[in-house]
């Protein structure tokens, strides 16, 4: 055994590292990759490495308190774990998993719709609301029965994702079979890729029964494998979505409404006018657009044309909660984590993920305190250097 799987698992680049070592490559660069030549996705990680703290000395930081509100609830830190599709292939049962961690830290989980496990068996194993994710599909009838079971699991909110009316290529995914043509070669290469991961095949292939979308067995309901699910779900990309299509649906829809995939102040407008009660600023993680800028540098502006009009989420790039600090300094309200769970995750499962948040919450005290913050909620671009930089000055 490759002695780098007993690693303590320190931070979140460690995670990855462990994760890749455990799930066949497929599954990893499901994870780890991004759209084209993955400029945007290794753009989203540097632009938090020119962002500079102040470090602050003397300023009493006895207590530390890094809990803030999100829709009239308190969250012991300002973080939520953002939808990741296909979780439930990463670690046995995964949605339920990282369900539990986050609630242990009393932060938001929100569920793919193309999750493996469903809103029924999250609602299973939750003792408090989650939220649940929905892509603007062609099959409307669909998207409401979709609300319908979100509602009646007591789901509050709604993230919707609107940054897919076409799918971006992954390079990744096509040169590890993926997302390649059925032939036979390439079905040879994805076997023996899975067979050389026997404790993953045995732990969440065997044991981690039925891998296929729960959420869209109704939808497909002759499918035995998530390559079943396949040409439904391509078939409900839909390009001709407007903003009329956010309309129709907040008629259906009276939770919160979360808005994601916002990159652009104009579209910020939009999204304030179709009454949305959150946007967040993401590039899908550097998966559909590659050559667009990252998250948070575009972050300052939309903070400043939203005007606190709606609550704002960033996602992209964050891998600490340093980085968390500093999306919060540039006007965020809430940072979602993608990637980070999904490696820990794949890593060590619901206590990978416990673990990760735990590491991540300190990182933000200790940022905290040596900036001179005691309230997560009173982190403002005072701590930063360079404010001209960082406000498209």
């Amino acid at each position: 055994m490759n002695k780098s799987l007993n690693i303590a698992p320190a931070n979140i680049h460690d995670y990855r590292r462990l994760a890749e070592k455990r799930l066949p490559r497929q599954l990893f660069d499901y994870i780890d990759g991004g759209s084209y030549q993955e400029n945007t996705l290794v753009e989203n990680v540097n632009a938090f490495k020119n962002i500079h703290l102040r470090q602050r000395i003397l300023r009493d930081v006895a207590n530390i308190d890094t809990s803030t509100t999100l829709f009239n609830e308190k969250l012991a830190m300002p973080i939520a774990l953002a939808p990741v599709g296909l979780a439930g292939c990463f670690a046995r049962r995964g949605e339920v998993q990282a369900l539990k961690a986050a609630q242990q830290h009393n932060i938001p989980f929100c569920l793919s719709t193309v999750g493996i496990c469903s809103i029924e068996e999250l609602q299973q194993h939750s003792n408090k609301e989650f939220w649940f994710q929905l892509y603007v599909i062609r099959d409307r009838s669909y998207a409401i029965k979709l609300l319908q079971k979100a509602k009646q699991a007591g789901c509050k909110t709604l993230v919707l994702t609107v940054d897919l009316p076409v799918l971006g290529e992954r390079y990744r995914d096509l040169r590890n079979g993926l997302s390649a043509n059925k032939s036979f070669f390439g079905a040879f290469k994805r076997g023996i890729d899975i067979a050389s991961h026997p404790r993953w095949v045995w732990d969440v292939a065997i044991k981690g029964q039925p891998l296929v979308f729960g959420n869209l067995t109704d939808a497909v309901p002759n499918a035995t494998s998530l390559d079943d699910f396949k040409a439904w779900v391509d078939s409900q990309f839909d390009p001709s979505m407007t903003w009329q299509d956010i309309t129709w649906l907040r008629d259906h829809w009276q939770g919160n409404l979360v808005i994601k995939g916002i990159m652009d102040s104009d579209d910020a407008k939009q999204a304030i006018n179709v009454g949305a009660n959150a946007i967040v600023v993401s590039n899908h993680g550097g998966r559909q657009l590659d050559g667009v800028a990252a998250s948070i540098t575009v972050l300052p502006d939309i903070v400043k044309v939203v005007n606190k009009q709606c609550k704002i989420l960033v996602d992209g790039g964050i891998r600490s909660g340093v980085d968390v600090v500093k999306a919060l300094a540039l006007g965020a309200d809430t940072c979602l984590l993608g990637r980070a769970w999904a490696y820990a995750l794949a890593a060590r499962g619901e206590q990978g993920v416990t673990n990760m948040l735990t590491t991540v919450n300190n990182e933000i005290r200790v940022a905290m305190a040596l900036t001179g913050v005691n309230k997560a909620t009173d982190i403002n671009s005072s701590i930063l250097y360079q404010l001209e930089k960082y406000s498209g000055k």
